[in-house]
């Protein structure tokens, strides 16, 4: 069998490699994917953050991929596919004298194609969710960093309305001229009367619904731009649902204020039955780093319409090698009272000085808007040009400080942190009204949105964010009380370990840290 074959081919490459970066999972990941392929069944494997963070197990299933007699689709970011295409792929045929023909591209190659096909999920995923799909199916699919599959999905189901449809509109509908012009204009008024907010978008409200129920009235849909189309389609079937449950989709805007322009948007809030299709097409391999505690991962299933025939496995991450150092500070406010940002900014002053003699970087990562560019500001004030915010370009002894989403899309191309300071837990904020309508659609169907939405992205943000100290021994200083007194911090310190508790500050800490390094 294929599993015995590739189990021991590498096996053999492994022990070949002086100084290749070790795993204890590389057979066991191996033959549950040359599994996968052999009996056309789908399989979930959760790596861990670090490892996910690292790449390190991409040659195991490479390995089964270009073992495999048939072809292979593997679905990655471009950044992965250059990875594989410059390293992993042909240290592994050279080893194993597979002469597999590798293509990349936007189309499957045709004809009797049987080799690895390396495609990005925008474009895999376009493919899949169009009418006349461009991929054969029953074609086994390797899809990795499944993290981000919802940051991938999204965008392709949400139809857009720009400043420049609505004069498409008006040049095919010109006998509708003026009661599009008026539209138009009604929305303008009604959206800027919206406060501003970080997020500059906004839930679309009752009056401005009625503004484009009113407008697709006086239109005939047939004959109406394809952008328009399918967004009528998408409010249509919307409106259809408020009178029996939640709405379907998220309707929102957003605003250039400077400008005086909008864009409205759509998109649907379950995923589940869109995506139910696809997997059911051909078998599938999801590869993820920490999607749930739980090796079935119940919820990352559900929210994306895996069925419950699937493979599921999860390695366990190093208690050796990987464990961080963690320092939660006890008394101090939480996030949401008034006393919260100048006990912060002062245990961060705090933190910053006591290891401003230990080389490397110090990362500070606030998710509130407002605070981050006020934290950024004094911590300037204290140490100078050493201190960015949301930069790349960093000192050696660097302090960046940053929020999730930049710090998540650049810690592969900056130094392991010596020390990462955690503002609060990476909980979806409810002010951003995006996350507020996906929890009033919780809410519609009586669900516990906190531990169903909020909760599993959060634990999934923060394991890696903290992916980098795994191995370079650094500190985490999580700042947000609520780990300690909430009943679901139980759940995150579970999920952030294998840690070594701190429960003082010294700078001995940093010392320590020191000694390691040069060690």
């Amino acid at each position: 069998m294929i599993e015995a074959e590739v189990h021991l081919s590498l096996h053999n490459f492994l022990r070949s490699q002086a100084g290749f970066p070790s795993w204890p999972h590389h057979l066991t990941m191996a033959r549950l994917v040359a599994r996968a392929l052999r009996l056309g069944r789908s399989a979930l494997i959760q790596v861990g953050a670090a490892c996910g963070y690292q790449g390190r197990y991409r040659t195991s299933f490479v390995a089964s991929a270009l073992m495999w007699h048939g072809p292979v689709i593997i679905v990655a970011p471009e950044a992965v596919q250059q990875r594989l295409l410059r390293v992993e792929i042909p240290r592994l045929q050279q080893w194993l004298q597979v002469n597999k023909a590798i293509r990349t591209g936007e189309a499957w190659p045709g004809g009797e194609f049987q080799g690895l096909f390396l495609v990005t999920p925008e474009t895999w995923l376009k493919a899949q969710l169009s009418s006349v799909p461009n991929f054969p199916s029953g074609i086994p699919t390797i899809i990795d960093g499944v993290d981000d599959l919802e940051d991938w999905v999204r965008p392709q189901l949400t139809v857009s309305l720009e400043a420049h449809d609505w004069e498409q509109l008006m040049l095919a509908c010109p006998f509708q001229a003026e009661v599009i012009r008026s539209a138009r204009a009604q929305l303008t008024h009604e959206l800027f009367k919206h406060p501003a907010n970080p997020y500059e978008c906004y839930l679309i409200s009752q009056a401005e619904e009625e503004i484009l129920s009113h407008l697709y009235s006086a239109l005939e849909i047939s004959s109406l731009p394809d952008t328009w189309k399918r967004f009528a389609q998408q409010f249509q079937h919307r409106n259809e649902n408020l009178s029996s449950s939640s709405p379907s989709s998220l309707l929102w805007a957003t605003i250039a204020r400077r400008q005086g322009l909008f864009s409205l948007h759509c998109v649907p809030i379950e995923l589940g039955k869109i995506l139910s299709p696809i997997w059911q097409r051909q078998p599938v391999v999801f590869i993820g780093s920490a999607l749930e505690p739980e090796t079935e991962a119940p919820l990352f299933r559900q929210r994306f319409g895996l069925e419950d025939d699937l493979t599921c496995l999860k390695f366990s991450s190093d208690n050796q090698t990987e464990a961080i150092q963690l320092y939660i500070p006890y008394q101090l406010p939480l996030p949401n009272t008034p006393e919260f940002r100048s006990a912060f900014i002062h245990k961060v002053l705090t933190l910053v000085c006591l290891s401003a003699t230990a080389p490397g970087l110090t990362v500070v990562l606030v998710g509130d808007v407002p605070l981050k560019s006020q934290v950024g500001a004094i911590l300037a004030s204290e140490f100078g040009s050493r201190v960015q915010v949301e930069k790349t370009c960093l000192d050696e002894n660097g302090i960046l400080v940053s929020g999730w989403e930049f710090w998540r899309e650049h810690q592969k191309v900056l130094p392991a942190p010596q020390l990462l300071v955690i503002a609060t837990l990476p909980l979806p904020s409810l002010e951003n009204p995006l996350v507020a309508g996906r929890v009033a659609h919780y809410k519609h169907l009586h669900q516990d949105w906190f531990r169903l939405y909020l909760l599993p992205i959060a634990m999934n943000e923060l394991q890696r964010a903290i992916a980098p100290l795994r191995e370079g021994k650094g500190i985490v200083a999580l700042l947000d009380s609520r780990v300690i007194i909430r009943s679901y911090g139980a759940q995150v310190l579970a999920a952030l370990s294998p840690l070594a508790r701190i429960n003082y500050l010294d700078p001995n800490l940093f010392s320590s840290v020191r000694e390691e390094d040069s060690a």
